[in-house]
């Protein structure tokens, strides 16, 4: 199958869009990976889950494979492995938001041949580099909804996600000095 065709000014177009989205998108999921209570990163909600600190890595790194493999026009998957400095839900968002701040400025400064350039995923797929834009925040939002699920019962508060949800909701209101 023929990869879609787009030109240099889409793909820089879309990259810029894109990286709008990705801006808001990284709080939000790093607000969730911080909810994380320290304590609690080795809660699964079942044996075959992966746990909490595990699902956030999962994220974090996946992210960073996505981002830095669309800035060098090709995907490499060899594992990469949660630092040592990298122990509970604190470290990770760190680490997360130094990774993403790294490779969002290295997106941001492609030129419209890089983005449009093809690039090859595992031989499933090769698409212009400015297309895994989107499969890269729609795989952190799927993961980061799982993550959510996690928050309640390891004890900890689910933070506004798209809008308020009900912890964010209470504790407003809360501050306003109104009761639930």
């Amino acid at each position: 199958m023929q990869p879609p065709q787009i030109t240099i000014d889409q793909a820089k177009f879309l990259s810029g869009l894109m990286a709008a989205r990705f801006d808001h998108e990284h709080e939000t999921t790093k607000r969730v990976i911080e909810a994380v209570p320290l304590d609690k990163g080795d809660y699964r909600p079942d044996p075959f889950a992966k746990t909490a600190i595990e699902l956030a890595w999962h994220i974090a790194a996946s992210e960073q494979r996505f981002l830095s493999g669309i800035c060098s026009g090709a995907f490499d998957f060899s594992p990469i492995n949660r630092p040592d400095s990298v122990q509970n839900p604190a470290q990770l968002a760190a680490w997360f938001d130094e990774s993403y701040a790294r490779n969002i400025a290295q997106l941001k400064q492609l030129t419209g041949e890089q983005l449009a350039r093809t690039i090859d995923f595992r031989g499933m797929m090769q698409l212009p580099a400015v297309m895994f834009l989107q499969l890269a925040l729609n795989h952190t939002i799927h993961h980061r909804g799982q993550l959510s699920v996690y928050l309640r019962p390891a004890g900890a508060k689910v933070p506004s996600i798209y809008g308020e949800s009900y912890d964010s909701a209470q504790a407003r209101m809360a501050a306003e000095g109104k009761a639930s």
